[in-house]
């Protein structure tokens, strides 16, 4: 009789304990995500920083588009608000001063803003003279259109622009377009 009880409370211990065990492993996938997410929100935070100090302007008052062409693509950047002159003129002068740069095969601005390199910037230097960086000014900001008739530096310059588009979170396509 006492071999029985003995029996029926250590099941139940068991039971329980393995009832708690599938409660909290049900759970961790939430706090993992919860964790991942606020991670990539700390992350994403950090990003902007070093971008607002190396574009010289507040990525809360502006928006970035990454587009992909058949012959490359575009690096687009809007001040939010028409009346925000001093953003779009920020924008302007940045843009134009990395179209020059990357031109001479220089990536340290996106280097220092993602803290790594991206990819398609080893074979965009190295293919330099092969792609073109055409500036140009918008209605509330600037572009730069990246263009190459040579497909290896099309493909690179899809991998940077990809890599943009994610890192920004822009939820600009990844599929080339018109």
């Amino acid at each position: 009789m006492k071999i029985r009880t003995i029996t029926s409370i250590g099941t139940a211990i068991a039971i329980a304990i393995a009832g708690v065990l599938l409660v909290y492993a049900q759970q961790q996938p939430k706090n993992e995500k919860a964790l991942n997410s606020n991670m990539g929100d700390m992350a994403m935070e950090e990003m902007n920083k070093r971008g607002d100090h190396v574009m010289g302007f507040d990525h809360t008052k502006t928006t970035h588009h990454f587009r992909l062409f058949a012959n490359g693509g575009s690096i687009e950047i809007t001040a939010n608000s028409v009346s925000d002159t001093d953003s779009r003129d920020q924008i302007r002068m940045h843009l134009g001063h990395i179209a020059r740069m990357f031109a001479d095969g220089n990536f340290k601005a996106p280097m220092l803003i993602h803290e790594q390199t991206p990819p398609g910037v080893p074979v965009m230097q190295k293919l330099k003279d092969e792609i073109t960086y055409s500036f140009e000014e918008t209605e509330r900001g600037a572009a730069i259109r990246i263009s190459s008739k040579n497909p290896d530096a099309v493909q690179a310059i899809h991998e940077f622009l990809r890599f943009q588009i994610k890192e920004h979170k822009t939820g600009d396509s990844l599929e080339v377009g018109q």
